[in-house]
């Protein structure tokens, strides 16, 4: 009975996974179409700034969203990485199994996210659509997307356990990490630093099954996020009560 409640609960979680990724591929793709928009509307092209703030405060409310579809689909996640590192800071309860469905749950509704928006993108916006890509060698980019995916987990552990209250602050702390590690990786990798929207978009260009993906997209980044989960548990010292997560 034990066994079973525990596949059940895997398989549950996984299927938010997969849901909540979707969401976040399709959302997160229209980022550069709506900020040009915005910018546009408001005529603000003529301020440098302003479409990194705009990007920020969009990121902001996406990453709320994605917080409160997380909690109703029972603490799904989108991002391989965050379960592994919430997993590795003494912050959550997965188990082998339930990792072992999440994963690839996440991959395949980052494939689903990334065909979808493909065909909802109005036509002059689909030429912003492609995903990340490795713009130097493989071995410096594994190094940039570790090194990227690091500091951005670091950043979410510390906003998250360390953080403010506000939802609101927290979101917004988080969009600004997460747009910065974009402008300092942009020359190197993307950047992803989320092996399964790495993913779906390889899929949707046929990059996938390369040793590239595999070696820049998803070893690198899991071992800069373990890294910074490890640091984190010996030097902030988060507290001993776990989030349960399926």
């Amino acid at each position: 009975m034990a066994m079973a409640d525990e596949v059940g609960s895997a398989v549950k979680g996984a299927a938010g996974d997969a849901v909540l990724t979707f969401f976040w591929v399709v959302c997160a793709s229209t980022l550069g179409a709506s900020t040009h928009a915005i910018s546009t509307a408001l005529d603000l092209h003529k301020f440098p700034m302003a479409p990194i703030a705009i990007t920020t405060t969009l990121i902001a409310f996406l990453v709320i969203a994605a917080t409160l579809a997380g909690s109703v689909l029972g603490g799904a996640a989108f991002n391989p990485t965050a379960h592994a590192a919430f997993y590795a800071a003494g912050l959550a309860d997965h188990s082998l199994l339930s990792m072992a469905l999440r994963f690839p749950a996440q991959a395949l509704g980052a494939v689903g996210g990334a065909l979808a928006i493909m065909e909802l993108m109005p036509a002059q916006y689909k030429h912003m659509l492609g995903g990340p890509s490795v713009k130097v060698d493989m071995h410096t980019g594994a190094i940039a997307e570790g090194v990227l995916t690091f500091v951005i987990t670091f950043a979410v552990l510390w906003i998250v356990v360390k953080g403010p209250r506000s939802l609101i602050l927290k979101a917004w702390l988080i969009a600004t990490a997460t747009i910065s590690m974009v402008i300092f990786g942009s020359g190197y990798t993307g950047p992803s630093m989320n092996p399964a929207n790495a993913f779906g978009w390889a899929y949707v260009n046929n990059r996938h099954n390369t040793w590239e993906q595999f070696y820049v997209y998803w070893i690198s980044p899991f071992l800069g996020a373990i890294l910074a989960a490890w640091i984190f548990r010996l030097f902030l010292s988060p507290p001993a009560k776990k989030v349960k997560k399926a």
